[in-house]
């Protein structure tokens, strides 16, 4: 059973890469100094902000911002995912897996 189906993603992911001839830029480094870059500006949306403010950032101007960042951390995290040939929904499946293992449900 699949939990992530990107075959979709992955492929619009390629061709636009493709499209661009960005695909000699997109190495491993390079990508994840992306990721990293965009990660830094979803979180600067909610540095300083109180747990009740950021729990209700999605109701208010900042919502857009935060969508669009988080769309960038994904779409980076997917391309790098791709270079590295890393099948994303097996990876998940087996960390899911894993912390059921190390974490187990006391209830």
């Amino acid at each position: 059973m699949k939990l992530i189906d990107t075959d979709g993603l992955e492929a619009a992911l390629a061709a636009f890469a493709t499209e661009r001839d960005w695909d000699r830029f997109h190495t491993p480094r390079n990508l994840i100094l992306a990721l990293t870059g965009e990660v830094g500006e979803l979180a600067e949306i909610f540095q300083w902000k109180t747990d009740g403010q950021a729990e209700a950032v999605m109701q208010g101007e900042e919502a857009e911002h935060v969508r669009q960042e988080v769309a960038d951390v994904l779409l980076y995290l997917m391309r790098l995912a791709m270079v590295l040939d890393i099948d994303i929904d097996a990876a998940v499946r087996e960390k899911i897996r894993l912390n059921a293992l190390k974490y187990p449900a006391t209830r």
